[in-house]
């Protein structure tokens, strides 16, 4: 079984500073480079290198970013033979500021991903009889994700939605739709109405989540942890500490490694975990596609914090010091 991406595929063009300027202000930064992109190209990436068989479905420009891109995707492990080229249009573009805490400023360009449509629809429909799961986030037209999750829901295949960037205006079907959403503090915030900052108020965020009509909420929030609730239950997973240098594509990283996860079997409490390990070993790095961990790295990362690793098959839990216990809780030795 697969995992199916229906998304954004963009170049980021990456400034680092100091600090991140304020409005009017003119800063010298340290450094610049160039990296592969966009929310839905980070997460194929981030589930093909845990090594889970990974579809991406979207558009790329007909330019020299175009062929970059999906160059990187397939050496990454994604398949692309469902990536349209688009000769009418330039590549999407993120251009991203990054300061020494690893905080970030994006402003992302569409090109050619605001002309997904219904031609793309068509080509992922193909592939939804053998997929696990289906990832969508914000970076393509609205119409077209609302369409990708009614035709996965009719193929009985699992929603997931990152809901990013962050909008207020998402319609109310959609909700409806999804299988597990995934906002961070600032998405939250926007999805429900009022200010997400922490353990308590991402619990609301995600119990009105769940009233709009998703069958299960994930709030990130950063260094703080992972706020889940579902119809059954609720629980807060903590951060794994790590010194971040770049946070741009830690939430995609934990959107990946939560679908491999899922892809595998295990149990949800154990599939937030996995996506914060991913999320975390992201934000170590920087770039977006270049920070994502591949399965040797990640499962060293598991070990060395005393959580342990997964097979294929179903949940295999680890006791004793720093693992899941008997309950599922998470602890670290940091």
């Amino acid at each position: 079984m697969t995992i199916i991406v229906f998304g954004s595929i963009n170049i980021d063009l990456v400034a680092t500073a100091p600090r991140l300027p304020i409005a009017g202000e003119t800063l010298l930064g340290n450094d610049f480079f160039q990296a592969p992109g966009g929310k839905g190209a980070n997460q194929a990436v981030a589930s093909a290198r845990l090594g889970i068989p990974t579809q991406m479905v979207g558009r790329v420009g007909a330019d020299n970013f175009g062929a970059e891109l999906l160059k990187n995707l397939q050496a990454s492990g994604v398949q692309t033979n469902n990536i349209f080229i688009d000769k009418t249009v330039s590549s999407g573009v993120g251009v991203i500021s990054v300061d020494v805490k690893g905080e970030n400023h994006i402003i992302v360009i569409p090109g050619a991903n605001k002309r997904v449509n219904n031609d793309d629809i068509e080509r992922l429909s193909h592939l939804l009889p053998t997929a696990k799961a289906l990832l969508l986030q914000f970076e393509i037209p609205m119409s077209a994700v609302v369409t990708a999750a009614k035709a996965a829901r009719d193929a009985q295949v699992r929603v997931i939605l990152d809901p990013a960037p962050a909008q207020n205006d998402v319609p109310d079907e959609l909700y409806r739709l999804v299988d597990i959403i995934t906002p961070n503090e600032v998405e939250a915030g926007q999805l429900v109405g009022f200010p997400v900052d922490g353990e308590e108020s991402a619990a609301k965020a995600a119990a009105v989540l769940l009233q709009k009509g998703v069958k299960n909420a994930i709030v990130k929030l950063g260094a703080k942890g992972v706020f889940c609730a579902t119809p059954e239950e609720r629980f807060f997973i903590p951060a794994f500490a790590v010194q971040a240098v770049d946070t741009v594509a830690a939430g995609d990283a934990f959107n990946g490694g939560l679908a491999a996860a899922l892809s595998q079997g295990h149990s949800l409490r154990d599939c937030v975990i996995w996506g914060a390990a991913a999320g975390a070993l992201a934000a170590t790095k920087l770039g977006a596609q270049p920070s994502l961990p591949d399965r040797v790295t990640f499962n060293a990362f598991l070990r060395e914090r005393g959580v342990g690793e997964w097979g294929s098959g179903g949940d295999k839990e680890t006791r004793g010091q720093g693992g899941v216990g008997d309950k599922g809780e998470i602890t670290t030795n940091n």
